[in-house]
């Protein structure tokens, strides 16, 4: 991953009831944020802190379109696409970020 890139991801809570579909620029900070619970809203209120997806690109508009993209599709779409990557659901924060377990 560069310093240069852009994610789209999806984060989720432990027993993985809620999905969120988020983009930023710095995805490992992003997802301390949502760990930390810094950023009151969705993913705080829902405990949002598991990442089960995530997607890079070179341009921050290509980031916004697939995140208007994935925010549009049914929850059963985008469970597919998380199994297609990530098929036991595990947290990528840990595996591929090298952060400890939520």
């Amino acid at each position: 991953m560069g310093s240069d890139d852009y994610f789209v991801y999806t984060m989720s809570n432990k027993g993985r009831t809620t999905l969120y579909v988020g983009m930023t620029n710095g995805l490992t900070k992003r997802v301390m944020q949502h760990r930390n619970a810094k950023k009151p809203g969705f993913t705080q209120h829902y405990n949002c802190n598991r990442l089960l997806y995530y997607e890079s690109f070179a341009k921050p508009s290509d980031a916004i379109a697939r995140e208007k993209q994935l925010k549009r599709w049914s929850r059963a779409k985008k469970e597919a696409l998380i199994q297609r990557k990530n098929p036991h659901f595990a947290d990528l924060a840990v595996s591929v970020l090298g952060l400890p377990p939520a």
